[in-house]
């Protein structure tokens, strides 16, 4: 089997990193980005089989370099994992509108550019790929202090489950959603943005701290996640999401349940809208 050329954002800590490191160890090509590439230094890496690449998500001529230069070197992009993000907290009413708006612009905008680029390459070489999406459990549950992190992924959730409807079968291209519950990566730890609007309401949640309680005692080793997302890259038929961490397994599973429930004690509400007579089409 030829190296498979992973394309991999945000590599300078946590899953990207680790990612890195162990596509490396199996015989494939990486290339490597972040807003620094120059500080980005991994084990067995060669000129040969990676390539480290400057990039910020919120630059379109950035996401057009970096694959430009992917496709000079390695002629192909298989693997595409959208992982650069960061987390923004603190209760809505603290965050102020720069914080918001660049939240999103980071983890929603620059992730989907990244992806239109991606599609088109996979399209026009004709190899297909898979492109992962790194969202988190925080995509599927809301957290109180994460509103609009978890609008970031929620929206990154509902994108691609629609873009996954719409790609032909014959451009073999694939995507996976993966949702991970908490790992001791750099996320809630020196990554984290805090609200910087005092808001003397809120006196009941102090984000910071429940962050820094949480940063170092997740129950996620970033080593063994990378793991998860290889096989998920190189499955045959990767599934659209797959949740990463037993937290988030537990979590996810304690909201279909109460999801369920809530559908059906509200089933004679929901299907009380019709008009007279009609008919769902077969």
């Amino acid at each position: 089997m030829a190296p498979r050329v992973f394309f991999i954002t945000g590599t300078s800590t946590g899953f990207g990193e680790e990612l890195v490191k162990l596509a490396l160890q199996k015989g494939d090509y990486v290339v490597a980005t972040a807003r620094n590439s120059s500080k980005l230094s991994f084990e067995g890496a060669n000129s040969t089989n990676s390539l480290f690449v400057d990039l910020d998500v919120t630059s379109k001529a950035a996401i057009d370099n970096a694959f430009d230069q992917a496709i000079k070197k390695f002629k192909r992009v298989d693997v595409v994992v959208n992982n650069a993000g960061y987390g923004l907290n603190g209760p809505f009413e603290t965050l102020s509108e720069k914080q918001i708006r660049t939240q999103m612009e980071i983890n929603f905008f620059g992730l989907i550019d990244v992806t239109r680029k991606a599609m088109e390459v996979m399209r026009d070489l004709k190899t297909g790929g898979v492109i992962q999406q790194v969202t988190s459990i925080g995509g599927q549950l809301g957290f109180p202090c994460y509103s609009i992190y978890g609008a970031s992924k929620w929206a990154v959730e509902g994108f691609t489950e629609a873009i996954s409807k719409e790609v032909k079968p014959e451009w073999g291209i694939k995507f996976t959603l993966i949702e991970p519950g908490g790992f001791r990566t750099d996320w809630a730890g020196r990554s984290m943005d805090f609200g910087e609007i005092d808001h003397p309401a809120y006196d009941h949640i102090n984000g910071r701290e429940i962050a820094n309680k949480r940063h170092g005692n997740q129950p996620g080793d970033p080593v063994k996640a990378a793991k998860v997302f290889y096989e998920l890259a190189v499955m045959e038929n990767p599934p659209l999401r797959c949740i990463v961490g037993t937290d988030a397994y537990k979590a996810i599973n304690q909201k279909l349940e109460t999801y369920t429930k809530s559908v059906k004690q509200f089933e004679e509400l929901s299907n009380s809208t019709d008009v007279d007579g009609y008919q769902a089409p077969a």
